[in-house]
C-alpha cells in the first residue's frame, strides 16, 4: 500500500518553516509554528513535526528550541525547486549553529519608577533564557541580559507592556540612549537618558501623556542600554 500523503496541516507547517527562515534567517519556535497554522496545542505541533521527521523531511535538535532543519527530501514531496530548498536548509543549519542565549533576569518598569527593586540584574534562573541569532546583535554577547517591560511610558518608542528588551551592560549613557536606570530612592525605570544643565539628568518617557523625571547626576546609576526589543505577540 502506498504511503499516505502529507496532511494539509503538515504541508502548511513545511511552507511556514521555509517562509520564516527566508525572512528571518532562523527557524521558528514551536509556539510560532502553532500560531501561524492555527494549532493551539504545542503537543499537536510536536506530533506533526515528528511525522515530518519520520518522513525524512525534517531534522530536529532536541537541545535547541529552534532546532529545525529542512532536508532535501522536501523537494520530492512538495515539488519545489531543489536549489531553493537546499539554500533554505543550509540557511537553517547556519542559523541554528549561530544561536546564543541571553538570561532573562527580571522586570523593568516603563512608567513611574517602581520601588523595591535594587537594580541588581545579575541573579537569574538558568531556565529563563532568551535565544537569539548572532545576526540579530553583532559583536560580543557575554554582557547582554534581558528584561520584561511593565508599563506604557515608552510606547512611542515601540516598547509596549509585556515586551522584552535586550540590554547591554553599561555604566554610562549618551544623550538619547534608552537605558535601564537605578535611582537613589531604590527605584528602577526604563527611559531615554539626557544630560541637562546644573548636573541634572532628564529621564524622558516616550509617551506624550507623561512628564519627564529630573534627578541629580549622583542619584542615577545606569544599568544597561537597550539593544533591541522583542515584541510580545501573545
Amino acid at each position: 500500500m502506498a504511503k499516505k500523503g502529507l496532511s494539509e496541516r503538515q504541508k502548511n507547517i513545511l511552507a511556514y518553516i521555509q517562509e520564516y527562515v527566508a525572512e528571518f534567517g532562523r527557524p521558528p519556535t514551536i509556539r510560532e509554528i502553532g500560531s501561524a497554522v492555527n494549532i493551539s496545542s504545542t503537543s499537536v505541533v510536536n506530533y506533526n513535526l515528528t511525522k515530518l521527521k519520520e518522513r525524512g523531511l525534517l531534522e530536529r535538535d532536541a537541545e535547541v528550541s529552534r532546532g529545525l532543519r529542512l532536508t532535501d527530501k522536501v523537494v520530492e514531496t512538495t515539488g519545489q525547486v531543489r536549489q531553493a530548498v537546499s539554500q533554505v536548509a543550509e540557511k537553517v543549519g547556519t542559523a541554528v549553529s549561530n544561536i546564543f542565549r541571553v538570561p532573562l533576569v527580571g522586570n523593568i518598569v516603563a512608567g513611574s519608577p517602581i520601588e523595591g527593586v535594587n537594580g541588581d540584574f545579575s541573579v537569574y534562573d538558568e531556565d529563563d533564557m532568551i535565544e537569539l541569532s548572532t545576526s540579530m546583535i553583532p559583536g560580543r554577547h557575554d554582557d547582554l541580559f534581558a528584561l520584561r517591560v511593565s508599563g506604557d511610558s515608552m510606547i512611542d518608542a515601540m516598547v509596549n507592556d509585556g515586551d522584552i528588551v535586550i540590554m547591554r551592560q553599561e555604566n554610562d549613557a549618551r544623550n538619547g540612549d534608552m537605558v535601564a536606570v537605578w535611582l537613589s530612592d531604590d527605584t528602577t525605570t526604563l527611559k531615554y537618558f539626557y544630560r541637562e544643565a546644573n548636573n541634572k539628568i532628564r529621564l524622558q518617557p516616550a509617551n506624550p501623556t507623561m512628564e519627564p523625571i529630573y534627578v541629580d547626576r549622583e542619584e542615577v546609576q545606569v544599568q544597561g542600554k537597550v539593544m533591541m526589543v522583542l515584541r510580545n505577540t501573545a
